[in-house]
């Protein structure tokens, strides 16, 4: 099996357990200025990929925390290409592997070669796109690899049919999703989260990161023990929410400890 793996992505999993704690942050949320340092600082703390959130008016894969993220940052005036001048700002300082995660119609509406040629350019390394279905992923799959940026494939325990076909497709990582629902904290997962991971280890080797629903420590030292990483957002997204542009320092001492707990696992 080879690895289809963007090289910068593949770097997020090249720590010292090979296993990555990834990091999101909603685009714009409080202000552009404040997203720029919140990642620098979840950089410092150990993030070792960020997702960024590019707000859109109808999220559907979110709940409550991250919605009310993508109305504030919308309120604010975050646009796309606000999205991008922050990733272009962030990369004057930082190399970190970054990936958009967002919904098709902004993509779809800037125009796929331009919204890709422009990740290629600044450097956005993956897009995740909760609401497009496998089915219909090569219509943004091939403009997205003509300027070397991968499509992150999401695995959700819906796709027990379909989870050798998304996986074998997969490149950069697999972003399999704990729970049923939308994104948010939860007290404990109870998905049968080893069956899914089995079934993708059976035709690729693409690593596998866990995400929705992640909020503690123990969880995130937990599903990094069955799969390759954990993904958290709406944990994150929450303390943006209490300390506004003040939230550096709770973010950093945060992350520190979720990564901790990813180095243990």
């Amino acid at each position: 099996m080879s690895k289809k793996l963007n090289n910068k992505i593949s770097k997020a999993f090249d720590t010292a357990n090979k296993k990555a704690f990834i990091a999101f942050i909603t685009a714009g949320d409080p202000d552009a200025d404040s997203t720029v340092n919140f990642i620098l600082e979840m950089e410092r703390a150990g993030a070792d990929l960020i997702e960024v959130g590019i707000p859109f008016s109808d999220p559907t894969a979110e709940g409550v925390v991250i919605q009310e993220a993508n109305i504030r940052s919308l309120k604010n005036g975050m646009t796309t290409d606000g999205a991008f001048d922050i990733v272009k700002r962030v990369r004057e300082k930082s190399d970190i592997p970054i990936c958009f995660m967002t919904y098709a119609n902004p993509v779809f509406h800037y125009g796929y070669d331009r919204f890709f040629g422009r990740c290629e350019e600044l450097g956005v390394d993956g897009i995740i796109v909760p609401d497009m279905p496998y089915e219909e992923k090569q219509e943004m799959d091939e403009p997205a690899k003509a300027h070397g940026v991968s499509v992150i494939s999401m695995v959700s325990p819906t796709s027990d049919e379909r989870v050798k076909s998304i996986a074998r497709d997969a490149e950069g990582f697999i972003y399999v999703v704990s729970s049923m629902g939308v994104t948010g904290v939860r007290s404990e997962i109870k998905t049968d989260i080893d069956s899914i991971i089995k079934n993708i280890r059976e035709v690729t080797d693409v690593p596998c990161a866990i995400g929705f629903g992640i909020s503690t420590p123990q969880q995130a030292k937990d599903m990094a023990g069955k799969s390759d990483g954990a993904i958290v957002g709406s944990a994150i997204v929450r303390i943006v929410a209490e300390y506004g542009k003040e939230a550096g320092p709770k973010l950093y001492e945060y992350v520190k400890s979720m990564k901790e707990a990813v180095e243990k696992a």
